[in-house]
């Protein structure tokens, strides 16, 4: 479909102006391939490394779980929305693969193609706040640092508020930026693989609560003793 300056583009809505467009190269199974297998290397990795017997233990097998779900948003966060919040402005006429990554992903919403403010904003602190972050709670976890589980709820509460946001923003669009019911661009692009950080974040959230109240019981207990 071309929009009003002549330029052909497959986004929505079909009136987008986008005069910088240029049509990827890459097919969308070698950019999921890229996505998905870079994305298992990380999970394995870290599955295989948290596996192994640290200064206090092994950990458990949903921990050794949430550690490989950091890894992966480290990856994803850092690198990934890394490069969107650095070249935003020039991702549709760009041949780069991260840019025709989101080129691709921009057909189940367009704001990015079209560099929209919030979505600029937001993938900006969620590459340079919790990518860091992601990766640094890998590291508490597999050393057993004491502020793991805060840096877990800190990181958790941060994705679940932007995915809530990302999707709020959209629905008072009226899901305009997507072709609302496509099996692919809208069901796992747009909504799949953005619920996944409403659905993990919230689990830990819980756990965090849990880990740092029990903490916090057992201080004020061993707080009372000593009156």
């Amino acid at each position: 479909m071309m929009d009003a300056t002549g330029v052909l583009h497959p986004y929505w809505p079909r009136d987008l102006l986008i005069p910088t467009y240029v049509a990827n190269d890459r097919s969308m199974s070698e950019i999921l391939v890229f996505l998905f297998s870079v994305s298992g290397v990380f999970l394995l990795v870290t599955w295989l490394i948290s596996g192994q017997n640290g200064t206090t233990g092994r950990l458990g097998t949903w921990r050794r779980l949430a550690v490989c779900w950091f890894a992966v948003c480290g990856f994803i966060h850092g690198v990934i929305e890394g490069w969107f919040s650095l070249y935003y402005d020039v991702i549709p006429g760009d041949q780069s693969f991260l840019s025709q990554l989101w080129k691709e992903y921009s057909k189940g919403d367009s704001r990015y193609v079209i560099a929209d403010n919030f979505t600029v904003c937001m993938e900006t602190v969620t590459a340079w706040l919790w990518g860091p972050f992601s990766f640094w709670a890998v590291y508490a976890f597999l050393t057993q640092k004491s502020y793991r589980f805060v840096l877990q709820l800190i990181i958790s509460l941060g994705q679940l508020y932007g995915a809530v946001l990302y999707f709020y923003t959209e629905h008072r669009d009226g899901y305009a930026h997507s072709e609302l019911g496509h099996p692919v661009y809208f069901w796992f692009y747009f909504v799949f693989m953005n619920v996944l950080w409403i659905v993990i974040p919230l689990a830990l959230i819980v756990d965090a609560w849990r880990h740092l109240s029990a903490a916090q019981t057992h201080a004020d207990n061993k707080k009372s003793k000593r009156h």
